[in-house]
């Protein structure tokens, strides 16, 4: 009777997740105005009283905290030059991701207006796209990101730029994967 019972518990979960995938919109959230895209509450086939809890890979909003490193092998201020990323508190935004710059830093007001590209290492089309003004005589700047590609398709992000002396700069701001951001 036990194996029966863990068996009826595993179809209904695999039953659960196809219904789940069959209504989603293909953004990966679900399209029902109660459907919840964590589930929270599903029954341990070992035990009846127990439950285990399924959550996303990462949060779907917070505070974002990223390092970057800019050295001159790799960022001269010119197009297509690039920071990679050192540090960051989203699991979404690897170590080793890089940030290209669409425009060239303006040498005579020292300053930057570019748009830019995230790319995560590694295989997949994961990228964020945004824009970065800077001044390099306050070392301040703002980030802005607004959708992308793979699991940045609904990204939304807003970061305060500031040096952290050499060749690293400080993120500080928010996050949001939801499209009604």
């Amino acid at each position: 009777m036990r194996l029966a019972m863990q068996r009826i518990v595993i179809v209904c979960v695999c039953v659960s997740a196809l219904a789940a995938v069959g209504c989603a919109d293909g953004s990966g959230t679900p399209t029902s105005p109660g459907a919840n895209p964590a589930v929270s509450g599903l029954a341990s086939p070992s035990s009846g009283s127990t439950t285990a809890s399924v959550t996303p890979s990462f949060p779907r909003s917070g505070a974002l905290h990223v390092t970057k490193d800019c050295p001159p092998e790799t960022y001269m201020g010119q197009v297509g030059d690039f920071c990679t990323i050192a540090s960051s508190n989203l699991n979404a935004i690897d170590t080793g991701s890089k940030i290209t710059y669409a425009q060239a830093l303006d040498f005579g007001t020292f300053t930057l207006d570019s748009d830019v590209v995230l790319d995560l290492p590694g295989p997949g089309n994961n990228k964020a796209f945004g824009h970065c003004h800077l001044s390099l005589g306050t070392g301040r700047g703002l980030c802005t990101f607004s959708g992308g590609t793979g699991k940045f398709a609904q990204f939304q992000a807003r970061a305060n730029v500031s040096s952290l002396g050499g060749t690293l700069w400080a993120w500080d701001g928010t996050y949001s994967f939801d499209p009604r951001d």
